[in-house]
């Protein structure tokens, strides 16, 4: 197969969910009696003065930060075929639990921060590593644990909030944890847009970014350049495959579903560290949910998931000017939910075609001269799992076995 037609099966998927997305959104937008082509250029509207504009870029990259990272965290079990739907339950619990001991404590700079970030993930590893254990041990399948641990987390955060850890005064409309202190925050990027001539925003660029840079970095070389990343996706494509090379598939799920949850419980560290300062209320939900629709969009590669990231953060922006508009703000929820919808159709599309090119391709391919074994050698199932382009991406209803003890 050629680069060209890998990379158009590659963009196939997440181009086609787009489209139809914005079909049926716009479809939608008919109905309600409106029009939307106006809708469009209200969406894609940053402003009139560079001030203006600067903070609308800045708005949708500090969206796009969180949801990011909730993407890495759950493409990671994507891709040994684990479908991690705690994701929401273990950044909310890290995230109050990180707030509190950030408040708690008093250290330089650095150390403060470190020691934050440090809290976060461990809390989101080890409620994750709960769902792991569950499926290794009692073959609990991961999709069924995870929703459970959901709503332990979340009510055992509520249940933090507005008791041992109630920072907020009595009687507040707005409970929160006690504020970290200014040692605890990670500084912004607002100096950036001076160096690039850009006029300054009113809000600040989280800082965060940086970090999720890094981590997208971290991952994707975890995933494709280390002896680690080939057992983890052996293990998703084939697990029985992967135990006869001698892989512990068990332990796999283990290590996957703690690198998942340590992720995860980075997740609202953006908010956190970069502008409330405090685990509240009003604290932003729903990010772990968001996260899978991210990261089906982009293919489970970090790339993909950073653009899936940036067009979620460009809609939840919108939707304050639709208001203004006079257009409903749940039209933004309808676009995300049927690009939610569109994307699992046309990654199961690209799938088949991508099936269909290599049976032709093996069907003409001459025969081989080698020693006679059926396999080759090169790894387990007799071949090393595809390349981690976009085009290969695992993910449930994207894979061809599941982890053994899956349970389901």
């Amino acid at each position: 197969m050629t680069l060209l037609r890998r990379t158009g099966l590659a963009l196939l998927a997440p181009v086609l969910a787009i489209v139809v997305a914005l079909a049926i959104s716009a479809l939608v937008i008919t109905l309600i009696g409106e029009n939307p082509f106006t809708a469009v250029r209200v969406m894609f509207d940053f402003g009139d003065t560079p001030s203006q504009q600067t903070q609308a870029m800045v708005v949708v990259l500090n969206r796009a930060v969180p949801l990011f990272l909730a993407g890495l965290a759950v493409s990671v079990a994507f891709r040994m075929g684990l479908f991690n739907i705690g994701v929401e339950g273990q950044y909310r619990l890290a995230t109050i639990l990180a707030a509190a001991v950030g408040a708690a404590v008093a250290l330089p700079g650095p150390l403060h921060v470190l020691l934050i970030v440090v809290v976060a993930m461990a809390v989101g590893a080890i409620w994750a590593g709960i769902v792991a254990l569950l499926k290794v041990t009692r073959g609990v399948s991961e999709v069924i644990s995870s929703i459970m641990l959901n709503f332990i987390a979340l009510g055992t955060a509520s249940f933090l909030l507005t008791g041992p850890l109630r920072g907020s005064e009595p009687g507040a409309s707005i409970i929160t944890t006690a504020d970290v202190p200014e040692s605890g925050w990670f500084p912004g990027l607002n100096g950036v847009f001076s160096v690039l001539g850009l006029a300054e925003p009113r809000t600040e660029l989280y800082g965060f970014l940086l970090v999720a840079v890094v981590v997208g970095v971290v991952v994707s070389v975890l995933i494709k350049r280390t002896r680690f990343g080939f057992d983890l996706r052996a293990s998703g494509l084939s697990p029985s495959a992967a135990t006869a090379s001698g892989v512990d598939a068990r332990g796999m799920v283990i290590k996957t579903m703690l690198i998942s949850g340590a992720i995860a419980g980075l997740i609202g560290l953006p908010d956190l560290l970069g502008d409330q300062h405090n685990y509240g209320t009003e604290f932003t939900s729903g990010l772990g949910f968001l996260g899978i629709a991210v990261a089906l969009l982009g293919r489970n590669t970090p790339v993909g998931i950073a653009l899936g990231a940036l067009l979620f953060g460009f809609l939840d922006r919108a939707a304050i000017p639709l208001q203004f508009a006079d257009i409903p703000a749940s039209v933004v929820t309808i676009i995300q939910g049927t690009i939610v919808l569109s994307v699992v159709i046309a990654n199961e599309v690209a799938r088949r075609l991508t099936r269909r090119q290599a049976e032709r391709g093996n069907a003409v391919a001459p025969p081989s001269t080698g020693d006679g074994s059926t396999g080759g050698g090169q790894g387990p199932g007799g071949g090393p799992p595809p390349d981690d382009g976009p085009g290969s991406a695992t993910g449930p209803g994207l894979t061809t076995a599941q982890p053994q003890g899956a349970g389901r």
